[in-house]
C-alpha cells in the first residue's frame, strides 16, 4: 500500500521505502520553484558516462565490461542484440552506420533504485557527421536498467529508445 501526502516547496525530503521493517530503497526528493527533483546515483551516472566515452573512442571491448552476460541492447525500434558478443556487434554496426563520428551524451537523469536493480531514466543526445540525414532521432529519452552483481553495476537493458517503443 501507499499514501501520496503533499510536501511544501523548497525543501529536501528523505524517502524511504519499507517492506516489513526492511529498508527497500531510500532516496532523496524535493520542490524548487515548482520543479521536483530526485538524487541521481552518482556511481551509475559516472559509469554511463564511462560506457559513452568507450562508445566515442570505439573501444567496444572495454565498453561490454559495463554490460551484464546477459543484456539487451535495444538496437533500433524492432531490433533487439542480446548477450555481449551480440551487442559488440551492434556497436561496431552503429559507428559504421554515423561514419564512425558517434558522440553521445546524457543530459538531465533520474534513478530508482531498489535493491540490487536501478532503472535510470535519461534524456540521450547522440551527435554525429550525417545527424542531419539520419533516419533515427538523435534526442531520446532513455531507459536503462542496471543489475549489481558481485558487487559491480552492470547494465542488463540499454534501451535508448525508451518509451517511444510505443509509438
Amino acid at each position: 500500500s501507499y499514501s501520496v501526502v503533499w510536501l511544501p516547496p523548497n525543501k529536501v525530503y528523505q524517502i524511504t521505502l519499507y517492506c516489513g521493517s526492511t529498508s527497500l530503497v531510500s532516496f532523496l526528493v524535493g520542490a524548487f520553484r515548482g520543479k521536483a527533483w530526485s538524487y541521481m546515483n552518482k556511481t551509475i551516472q559516472s559509469l554511463i558516462e564511462a560506457a559513452d566515452q568507450a562508445i566515442r573512442e570505439e573501444r567496444f571491448d572495454d565498453l561490454m565490461e559495463y554490460y551484464t552476460d546477459d543484456a539487451v541492447l535495444i538496437v533500433k525500434p524492432g531490433t533487439e542484440a542480446r548477450g555481449k558478443k551480440e551487442i559488440k556487434n551492434a556497436f561496431i554496426r552503429i559507428a559504421a552506420y554515423f561514419k564512425n563520428s558517434i558522440i553521445p551524451t546524457q543530459g538531465k537523469m533520474i534513478t530508482i533504485e531498489a535493491g540490487d536493480t536501478i532503472l535510470v531514466l535519461s534524456q540521450t543526445h547522440l551527435d554525429a557527421e550525417n545527424k542531419s540525414t539520419s533516419e533515427y532521432d538523435m534526442e531520446r529519452r532513455a531507459t536503462y536498467v542496471y543489475r549489481k552483481i558481485n558487487g559491480r553495476w552492470l547494465c542488463a537493458i540499454d534501451n535508448s529508445y525508451g518509451t517511444s517503443l510505443l509509438d
